[in-house]
């Protein structure tokens, strides 16, 4: 049985997206790679039909890390609009609660008076 198969069984039986870790453990030794990463493995085989296949893949990716069956994805995947909606709801409750950059660090040798010997060779010659 091949790894795409073996997911599939995973997905159909829990019928909820899920991460490659949690279908890697579910699949135990029903997985047949034996790579020392098979969450590398489901990872690519997932991808890999998602990108050859297009729409035409029974598989679908929900999240980052996250799949599920195509034909469960519609009753689980939230549509785009209502989450960009979410999106601009939690925007406008929370104005100025995101994460600010931190301040740019001093330039060394603040504080102090500058000498000739900091501005040595910076001056254009004459």
């Amino acid at each position: 049985m091949s790894t795409l198969a073996v997911v599939e069984e995973i997905l159909r039986e829990t019928a909820v997206p899920m991460s490659v870790r949690e279908i890697v453990e579910r699949a135990g030794v029903r997985l047949p790679s034996k790579s020392k990463t098979p969450d590398t493995v489901v990872a690519r085989d997932l991808s890999m039909d998602i990108k050859k296949k297009g729409d035409a893949s029974l598989f679908v990716r929900t999240s980052p890390g996250r799949y599920t069956l195509r034909a469960l994805a519609g009753s689980t995947q939230p549509s785009t609009q209502s989450a960009d909606l979410r999106m601009a709801d939690v925007k406008s409750i929370a104005p100025g609660s995101q994460a600010r950059k931190p301040a740019a660090a001093a330039p060394s040798g603040a504080g102090r008076a500058r000498s000739d010997s900091d501005v040595q060779g910076g001056g254009f010659a004459g």
